[in-house]
């Protein structure tokens, strides 16, 4: 692919006004997959009567968000006003969710910030009755930080649920971060590897043996900031979902759950309030399904 990125859109204003044209979708539409079912709508997450019109009368068994951790429509808002927007799309969730289903929150903590909006988030949750499962914290190989304080790695990953969702267990390679453990096995020096009957381990509540995504690998978008990991959703999709299952994503971004959900044979009804994520996300689908690329590297979505 062509070296063209498209720069950060979210710090890029006149930019984005440039794609708007290119765009199929305004405030308030929605693009329906006319192969699978999948829907993408340019909504308002915190609008009933907006989340209304993509969902109907269904309800999905997971939900998997990855809100802007400290932006609201890409401005900076005090930790108050983020907390009630957040509130708010909480309650839309919980609405369109089935009685036993899954939520799934990305949600950072800034450590130049008092951890926010991570404790005021999860405080916030105890209004709810989403049931606490696992806090999930997945490594990045990069980090920030400076030379006086430890280096930042990390993304967090809520895990709710609603009444008594479907969970699988999910396998993972053994990283190589895990070797080590040495017992002495018939007069041998054996690490735990060479014990193991299995290339596989359980997958944790850490997670250390997926890549972050930079602009060297296929997968990356151009233009997303904070982009997920395409193997992160699916493995979240596998776990607590089958094949059929509707997922809900209501700020869509990239589109990593929409194209995650396709591979995995589900369904996905995504939402953005920004018209060129939606379209982005629909491009990327399309791009999966004519060519089998699950991303445009160091490439524009917008050729």
């Amino acid at each position: 692919m062509n070296n063209n990125p498209l720069p950060r859109l979210d710090v890029d204003e006149n930019l984005k006004q440039k794609l708007l044209p290119h765009c199929r979708l305004r405030q308030g539409e929605l693009w329906v997959d006319p192969i699978n079912g999948h829907k993408v709508g340019c909504l308002d997450a915190t609008s009933r009567s907006d989340l209304s019109r993509l969902m109907g009368e269904q309800r999905a068994q997971l939900a998997i968000h990855d809100p802007p951790y400290n932006l609201v429509a890409f401005q900076e808002r005090s930790i108050t006003e983020y907390i009630d927007w957040c509130r708010q799309w909480v309650e839309n969730s919980w609405l369109w969710l089935a009685d036993d289903s899954a939520l799934y929150i990305w949600l950072g903590a800034d450590q130049r910030d008092n951890f926010q909006p991570l404790p005021d988030f999860m405080i916030m949750m105890r209004d709810f009755d989403f049931e606490p499962r696992s806090f999930i914290t997945m490594r990045n190989q990069r980090g920030y930080g400076t030379q006086k304080n430890w280096m930042a790695v990390r993304q967090e990953l809520l895990y709710y649920a609603k009444g008594s969702p479907l969970f699988e267990v999910q396998f993972t390679d053994i990283p190589k971060i895990l070797r080590g453990y040495y017992k002495q096995v018939n007069g041998q020096r054996m690490e735990n590897l060479e014990r193991s009957k299995s290339p596989n381990i359980r997958a944790s509540n850490v997670w250390v043996d997926i890549q972050q995504v930079f602009y060297r690998m296929e997968e990356n978008v151009s233009g997303c900031y904070a982009q997920k990991p395409l193997k992160a959703i699916e493995r979240i999709i596998t776990a607590s979902s089958k094949p059929g299952d509707l997922v809900i994503d209501f700020f869509s971004h990239s589109g990593t759950t929409l194209l995650a959900s396709e591979i995995q044979e589900r369904r996905c009804f995504t939402a953005d309030i920004d018209p060129v994520y939606c379209e982005i996300s629909i491009r990327r689908l399309e791009l999966f399904r004519e060519d089998g690329k699950i991303g445009w590297q160091n490439s524009s979505p917008f050729k």
